[in-house]
């Protein structure tokens, strides 16, 4: 199993505590983060399909190198784009949907040529190798969020 797969099965295990909030850690449920996770996952996969992988050029990035060297965001230095922003009310029943579009799209990269890629605001154009590694960093954030947010202390 790899990485993302993994990942998503944990976050999908977090499914029953989706209206639980904790504002020492996020204002956000846990709903919120998982919907968030899933609609980052879906919104890029569809933008690297409308990508022209000609087009793509690798380039040296310092801040993705550490992230992906460290394999972890910061937590509260980055606002989520409006595109990625859960706008619905999050149901139990809406967050399957989303898993089961998730994992479609993330199975559509299998398709896709090497160099399809997106424009993040930070880490520049990545490619698709780079992209999963990209979407089991910040699913894995947004999961230890998650954790953070249900441990009752």
């Amino acid at each position: 199993m790899n990485k993302l797969s993994s990942v998503l099965d944990q976050l999908e295990s977090k499914i029953t505590h989706f209206s639980e909030t904790n504002s020492m850690v996020s204002d956000a449920t846990v709903g919120w983060h998982i919907e968030h996770s899933l609609l980052v996952i879906i919104q890029i996969i569809e933008a690297m399909k409308n990508a022209d992988p000609s087009l793509y050029q690798w380039r040296f990035n310092k801040k993705r190198a550490i992230v992906f060297f460290l394999k972890s965001f910061p937590r509260g230095r980055a606002k989520a784009p409006a595109s990625v922003l859960p706008s619905s009310t999050i149901t139990p029943n809406s967050l399957t949907e989303s898993f089961a579009k998730a994992r479609e799209s993330i199975k559509s990269l299998d398709a896709m040529a090497p160099n399809h890629y997106f424009t993040h605001p930070f880490f520049g154009q990545l490619n698709i190798k780079p992209s999963r590694t990209f979407f089991a960093i910040h699913t894995n954030h947004h999961l230890k969020i998650i954790n953070d947010i249900i441990v009752k202390d």
